[in-house]
């Protein structure tokens, strides 16, 4: 889950930027000089797990109880909570999958998705954000999971200030979830948590 009503991260949604990547002209000069030898991010990704399954575990019908921190990074400690479900479905075989969140409370309604891609060359997933209100894709949080926990990152503007983002998915137990979204805007140097939402799986009855 990502906080709907900034549009900043996985479930945020208003404020975004970019990140652009450069690449580095001594990594050619490297591979000139040593043709037989592949570059050693190259050799960092053949040796990268295969994380095309690693959201399978979501696949199903979730009841979310959600907090969401009203004001992230102005000091407030003022939070909203919102009650609903969570539908996760496959895509594309699995190398894909379709978030659909619906929650209500006193603050309001939230109705959001988040499209999550797997790479298959850099052995990451993008989880792409938009909610009904705004209608458009936010800034894709990129990562992985490693040792069962999952962590993906962007960087994006709040109140016109540069921030980063951190995306957590903390696998509880087999029907249990916990979704976290920090903010910092020192460079990492500390985060504030600004966004909780707990799954708990919906079983379907036995027959």
């Amino acid at each position: 889950m990502r906080n709907l009503c900034s549009h900043v991260g996985t479930w945020v949604a208003l404020c975004h930027v970019g990140l652009a990547g450069v690449a580095a002209s001594p990594a050619r000069a490297a591979a000139q000089s040593s043709p037989t030898t592949p570059p050693a991010n190259v050799q960092q990704i053949s040796q990268a797990r295969d994380g095309q399954a690693d959201f399978d575990f979501e696949i199903g019908t979730w009841k979310t109880h959600l907090r969401r921190l009203l004001e992230p990074l102005t000091g407030s400690t003022t939070w909203a909570e919102y009650d609903g479900t969570t539908v996760v479905r496959k895509v594309w075989n699995g190398r894909a999958n379709l978030v659909e969140l619906d929650v209500d409370g006193p603050a309001g309604h939230i109705e959001a998705l988040s499209l999550r891609l797997y790479n298959p060359q850099s052995r990451q997933w993008s989880l792409n954000f938009a909610n009904s209100a705004a209608g458009t894709m936010a800034t894709p949080t990129i990562g992985e999971f490693r040792n069962g926990r999952g962590e993906f990152h962007d960087q994006e503007t709040l109140n016109g200030r540069a921030i980063l983002v951190r995306f957590l998915v903390l696998p509880v137990s087999p029907d249990t979830i916990r979704f976290e979204q920090s903010f910092s805007d020192d460079g990492g140097k500390t985060w504030e948590l600004n966004w909780v939402a707990v799954d708990t799986r919906i079983r379907e009855p036995t027959r």
